[in-house]
């Protein structure tokens, strides 16, 4: 009898928590109750720097997708295809892009391949010029950024799909005299369509939202992401609602168009064999060849964040015109414990990352429960609702909560939260839901109903199943969409930028303001924790 109203009750904070800020963000966007109007919406059909700023999201996100896929698939065919000297290794290096938080990825690439990082020294070194052969600004320089960290969602997604192609199915074609590139063509790639549309999506998703590298690297090009930031710090709200609606109708007309292609396009296929496995290089020659260029791959990719961690000891104002750096220190680490004010940063971000993930991994647990064990009739409605804030940039997230908590109305579910300490980890907690619910609901997919009837039997209450059963089995996918959940949060800069205060700022933010002091190496220390924290996040999450 219960059932229902706990279903009830999750489905309610789920619509507060997110579906009543954007709806709101949508209502302010045309004034507001009382003082409807179109003249914000109006204004920005006809501006054609807003229509350039939004073209600019859809067309860099179309050209991420691209570039990303073009890389991406053919290394993930390699990887999964051949065998060679450091195979697994390089394999799991390669894909570390994808759990280190996206503004580190973003100044390390800067670090290295900036006018004035070691790559174009050197480059300018052999061509005999004075100053750098190249300014990394604009349109490429966040497409080259995108691609160098979203190649792994193609990467990751093509070595899945690989692994779970029938190896009958490719003798058969083979059988029947095609080739092997007729066979990769026809036969396969149709096999990876929903892998890679999945890839697909979510780098076109990603690129959407993407904040950090426009924000460094975009100069004169603007992507709506910092349309709507600018337009928040200036105090235009009706012009950032507009904007933000926009974005989101933009992702919400994407997610529909891939949804409707994947539907259409994927291919059934029967697995009746064994996947088909990795061959074996026998020529010596063709194997070392082929562990070359798996570890040129694996150092280009690997070397900005090198460059992150020797900048991080390099003195301040030591490093001018140098190929390397002249000297080195322990100065930069030693600042960040020694000064408060340098460590209060860090300290921000690891506590509310861990109690905004805390909160979603309960929220995670709530959902799967009632959607997976108790067949709630609101199950439907819960599990659309908790992938809602992936179907959205961040910016536009950010914006809601904003929006949401800065008035004081509870009677209509609404507290001033912004420039409180709580609106931070709430921002992350609504971010993070589809990640731990997405683990752990597909953790209860997987456990048998008869464990719990088991335990009614011998007179165990729900509570103590929760507690001594379902908890204990689903750790592994508790762990590893808290580790994500986690990771996500700690480095987090879009939502951090629009919601933070000075006794709130995060790393992220700290990281921004030493790069404008021009203090490169605090900056790194602070990326090298960030990827300490991210990587033994990971570790502990996934156990790899």
């Amino acid at each position: 009898m219960r059932r229902k109203p706990l279903g009830l009750v999750l489905s309610v904070l789920l619509v507060w928590l997110v579906a009543y800020p954007i709806s709101l963000v949508l209502l302010e966007s045309v004034g507001g109750p009382g003082e409807w109007t179109l003249e914000y919406l109006v204004a920005f059909m006809s501006d054609s720097f807003e229509w350039s700023a939004l073209w600019g999201s859809v067309w860099i996100s179309l050209a991420s997708v691209a570039l990303a896929g073009a890389i991406g698939i053919p290394v993930g065919f390699f990887f999964e295809t051949f065998t060679f000297p450091g195979r697994r290794i390089l394999g799991a290096l390669i894909a570390l892009p994808v759990v280190l938080p996206p503004l580190v990825g973003v100044i390390a690439f800067a670090f290295l391949y900036g006018e004035s990082g070691p790559i174009a020294r050197l480059v300018g070194a052999a061509l005999g010029l004075d100053g750098s052969p190249w300014r990394l600004r604009g349109a490429g320089a966040i497409l080259l950024v995108h691609a160098y960290s979203m190649y792994v969602y193609f990467y990751l997604f093509t070595r899945a799909g690989l692994a779970k192609v029938d190896a009958s199915m490719i003798e058969a074609a083979q059988s029947l005299g095609c080739s092997q590139w007729q066979t990769v063509r026809r036969v396969v790639l149709p096999l990876l369509r929903p892998q890679i549309l999945a890839a697909a999506l979510l780098t076109f998703m990603t690129s959407l939202g993407s904040f950090s590298a426009p924000y460094i690297f975009g100069g004169v090009f603007r992507v709506m992401t910092i349309q709507i930031v600018n337009s928040k710090l200036n105090g235009n709200m009706n012009a950032a609602m507009v904007q933000t609606v926009a974005l989101a109708s933009v992702a919400l007309i994407a997610l529909l168009l891939f949804g409707r292609a994947g539907a259409r396009r994927s291919v059934a296929a029967t697995v009746k064999g064994v996947a088909s496995a990795a061959r074996n290089l026998e020529q010596p020659l063709a194997r070392w060849v082929a562990a070359v260029l798996g570890w040129t791959f694996a150092v280009v990719l690997l070397l900005p964040h090198v460059t992150l961690i020797v900048v991080s000891f390099v003195p301040f104002g030591t490093w001018t015109t140098q190929l390397i750096p002249p000297e080195y220190t322990l100065s930069n680490y030693a600042q960040l414990i020694q000064e408060p004010e340098r460590l209060r940063p860090l300290v921000n971000s690891l506590w509310m990352a861990a109690a905004a993930t805390i909160g979603a991994l309960g929220l995670a647990l709530w959902a799967g429960r009632n959607i997976v064990q108790r067949k709630a009739v609101l199950g439907g409605v819960i599990d659309r609702l908790l992938n809602v804030p992936w179907a959205v940039p961040g910016t536009v997230l950010a914006i809601a909560i904003a929006t949401t908590f800065s008035v004081y109305a509870p009677w209509v579910g609404r507290w001033v939260l912004v420039g409180t300490v709580l609106i931070l980890p709430l921002a992350y907690l609504v971010r993070n839901i589809p990640i731990t619910a997405g683990s752990v609901i597909a953790g209860f997919r997987q456990l048998d109903p008869a464990l719990d009837e088991a335990a009614a039997s011998l007179g165990a209450g729900r509570l103590k199943t929760l507690r001594r059963i379902t908890i204990p089995l689903l750790k592994p996918a508790l762990l590893a969409g808290g580790a994500l959940a986690f990771v996500t949060a700690v480095g987090d800069f879009v939502t951090s930028i629009q919601l933070y205060t000075f006794n709130t700022r995060p790393v992220s933010i700290e990281i921004m303001a030493a790069l404008r002091d021009s203090d490169m190496g605090v900056a790194a220390v602070y990326g090298v924790v960030l990827m300490l924290v991210s990587a033994g996040a990971m570790v502990l999450g996934t156990r790899r």
